[in-house]
């Protein structure tokens, strides 16, 4: 009966598992359908060092197999070009010039952002355990570190949406937390001459 009792187990996990990668899967796909996306964005910084959150607020555009602009109007002006990976600031003249920070964790999730917004899991599943809750209709999909190289400065990233992808939650390991809600996503249409030019879009 023991042997039973953990069999039916161990059938339970396997058949969530299938469940949560099926999800997954079909909330990538949905997504990949959005080429081109466009959208309004708060990002909320919240650092345990600091007594209140840091807000910022822009624009995102968004093409597979390009990259992202990503536009801040607050608190300042700023204009980053983010591609699987490399950053660079776009300058008064719409010339790209490379930030060289040397953060390579930002690089690395913004091109596994990419990634998941094309449709494509493999390289999110090489780095993180990924699981998932809800429907195509109403989804979240949560990341772990699988490195404990990594798991040392990133505690998870939670992913929400619908139709888009409405949110991202990134967690650090020393409990500073940013949340980037996003609002009027839509599919973005033409791009503009310089859009095109620093995305390299024919």
């Amino acid at each position: 009966m023991r042997r039973l009792i953990a069999l039916a187990a161990l059938f339970c996990a396997f058949a969530a598992q299938v469940q949560a990668t099926t999800l997954v899967d079909d909330v990538l796909g949905h997504l990949a359908r959005h080429t081109q996306v466009r959208a309004a964005f708060t990002q909320t910084r919240d650092n345990p060092a600091l007594a209140e959150p840091q807000v910022s607020r822009g624009d995102l555009l968004f093409v597979v197999g390009r990259g992202m602009v990503w536009h801040t109007r607050e608190p300042f002006d700023d204009n980053l070009v983010l591609t699987a990976g490399d950053t660079a600031r776009i300058d008064a003249q719409g010339n790209l010039a490379r930030v060289r920070d040397g953060n390579r964790g930002v690089s690395r999730v913004s091109g596994m952002l990419q990634s998941l917004l094309a449709g494509k899991s493999e390289e999110a599943a090489r780095q993180f355990a990924i699981t998932a809750d809800g429907t195509t209709a109403r989804w979240t999909l949560h990341f772990v570190p699988r490195q404990a190289r990594m798991a040392r400065v990133l505690a998870g990233i939670t992913l929400k949406g619908d139709d888009f992808l409405q949110s991202i939650e990134v967690d650090l390991a020393s409990g500073e937390r940013t949340v980037i809600a996003f609002a009027n996503t839509r599919d973005a249409g033409p791009l503009t001459l310089l859009e095109a030019k620093v995305l390299g879009v024919p």
